[in-house]
């Protein structure tokens, strides 16, 4: 019986030290793998990584993680035209069956999902700023973006009818979708009116309507869903055969 005490006592020890063992190990991988990303993707700041899962080393012996958190406070994703960026707020992702070397120089998800948050006045940088003409005497601009309720964006279109500039600015609720996993496509649900005179609706949408291209996301995840809310436009991002680094 004593005997049977002292095993239970050296077993219980062992697996202690086996947990603290585990959990050291996946805190030097996660300070390796944040490294490895921040230099892979240049990020101004180190990113969160999470590796879940237990216990880590038998995942490490293996060469494959059951999942993976990253989070990117601010990405700067390009744009299309090869110089102008767009920044990406809190980019979060879920990463799974990672697949790395020993080392950690190279990771690749079998398949990832994420959010992100594309702020207003970001968005508002793509829309038209200088007046356009929409009808006879009449010229409209874009001043403003904000959430419009049930996952629609409020499109507020500063005017000039005649000359005289309206006392406020027209509110146009506009839907916004995702267009071939990398671009955002803001589109007013109805054309406007301004101050009752004729206008030409093409000439309308060539101001209310427009597109964000957002490309160059980390490992090369796409765009899936979008939608307004209180801070900015909520995108959806997934991906597979997502490479973190290398």
């Amino acid at each position: 019986m004593r005997a049977l005490r002292i095993l239970l006592v050296v077993t219980v020890i062992l697996g202690a030290v086996f947990v603290v063992v585990d959990r050291v190990a996946v805190h030097i991988a996660e300070g390796e793998a944040a490294d490895r990303l921040k230099a892979t993707e240049d990020l101004a700041h180190t990113p969160d990584v999470s590796i879940d899962g237990f216990p880590f080393l038998t995942q490490l012996a293996d060469g494959t993680l059951d999942e993976v958190r990253v989070g990117i406070e601010d990405y700067e994703a390009g744009t299309g035209d090869g110089a102008r960026t767009i920044r990406i707020a809190d980019l979060s992702a879920d990463l799974h069956g990672v697949d790395f070397s020993t080392d950690f120089s190279s990771a690749v998800a079998a398949d990832a999902t994420g959010t992100a948050t594309v702020a207003y006045d970001e968005l508002l940088k793509t829309a038209t700023s200088e007046p356009g003409r929409v009808g006879p005497g009449v010229t409209a601009r874009v001043v403003g973006l904000s959430d419009g309720g049930n996952g629609k964006i409020e499109v507020a279109v500063e005017a000039t009818v005649l000359g005289v500039e309206l006392p406020e600015p027209v509110s146009v609720l506009s839907s916004v979708t995702v267009v071939d996993g990398d671009t955002v496509r803001v589109k007013a649900d109805v054309v406007p009116e301004f101050g009752g005179v004729e206008i030409v609706e093409s000439g309308v949408r060539r101001i209310t309507d427009f597109e964000q291209r957002i490309d160059g996301l980390p490992g090369g995840i796409r765009l899936d869903r979008v939608q307004a809310a209180e801070d900015g436009v909520e995108i959806t991002v997934r991906g597979s055969d997502v490479r973190l680094v290398g």
